[in-house]
């Protein structure tokens, strides 16, 4: 497992591809090193330094980093929806905006949608999953949720976990119309969400901060919605309104500095998962799409 690469693969060119990772060799130290994971345990994984990486990156001088980042990993500043030298600082770049016609969303009314630009794994049914980034384990939903009458009713449940990278656009929206409830924080301390790391131990998704809401869909029945911090994640910030309806595709916030997760958890037998998304998820690799795609299909309509 040690020095094992990450692959995807990429729905939009259907090539299965290995992923650059930022950091990397950091993060191979911190999770596949005895020395590595002394420094996690005692430092790494701790709030203030994500408090204090996350403070780095929204100094003026951190605005030094834009340009090489975006030659490096091949983004494209014409999706942007201001121009590079716009930004003060590196978190400003990364929380950016895009122009809407970038990721435009699937119109068609009974087709959900990936919230995020990132690599994707979808579970038609919780109960039958045998392994979560690696064979045989498997995720605590009680754990997860913080609630374990909540946990039982999703427990054969649908679920899509979308991983940004750093190179991702760091927005997440709504899958579907509704309206959302009040966002709970559960905290916890602040792994990596790397495969790296969740390949050794799937718990951390269970024990990281994140933020848990509830929301009504108007096509699917209720929703669960998490967003999962991770090292050097600044912090997770809602932007939309509790109690407010939204539109598919509308955004719901967004992570500063650092790799993430969401994840939808919905009710059995609501969705059908796209059979590309489910079939690379089988195989324990995941699909890479963006935020606006189609992701599933709510059964029916």
């Amino acid at each position: 497992m040690s020095g094992e690469p990450v692959v995807y693969f990429d729905r939009s060119t259907g090539a299965v591809r290995t992923e650059e990772i930022y950091g990397e060799a950091s993060l191979r130290w911190a999770y596949e090193n005895a020395l590595g994971r002394l420094a996690l345990e005692g430092v790494v994984k701790r709030a203030v330094f994500s408090r204090l990486y996350g403070w780095a990156m929204d100094r003026p001088n951190s605005r030094d980093r834009i340009v090489p980042f975006v030659e490096k990993y091949g983004l494209d500043p014409a999706e942007f929806a201001d121009p590079v030298a716009s930004f003060g600082s590196f978190n400003e770049f990364f929380v950016r905006h895009l122009k809407p016609e970038a990721r435009p969303i699937d119109p068609a009314e009974n087709v959900a949608v990936f919230p995020a630009d990132g690599r994707h794994l979808g579970f038609p049914d919780l109960g039958e999953v045998d392994g979560i980034y690696a064979k045989g384990q498997r995720l605590s939903l009680d754990a997860l949720l913080g609630d374990a009458s909540l946990a039982q009713r999703y427990a054969r449940g649908s679920m899509v976990i979308s991983r940004l990278c750093p190179v991702d656009y760091h927005r997440y929206h709504f899958c579907l119309g509704g309206t959302p409830g009040e966002p709970r924080v559960i905290n916890g301390p602040l792994y990596s969400v790397n495969p790296i790391a969740l390949r050794r131990r799937i718990e951390i998704l269970a024990e990281n901060k994140r933020v848990l809401t509830r929301f009504q869909s108007d096509l699917a029945g209720e929703v669960l919605l998490l967003e999962i911090g991770a090292t050097n994640v600044g912090s997770i910030q809602q932007t939309a309104a509790p109690g407010k309806p939204v539109a598919k595709g509308a955004e719901k916030g967004y992570f500063a500095f650092g790799g993430s997760m969401t994840m939808l958890i919905f009710e059995p037998d609501r969705i059908e998962l796209d059979s590309d998304l489910v079939d690379q998820s089988r195989q324990g690799r995941e699909l890479y799409a963006r935020m606006g795609e189609c992701m599933g299909r709510v059964r029916g309509l």
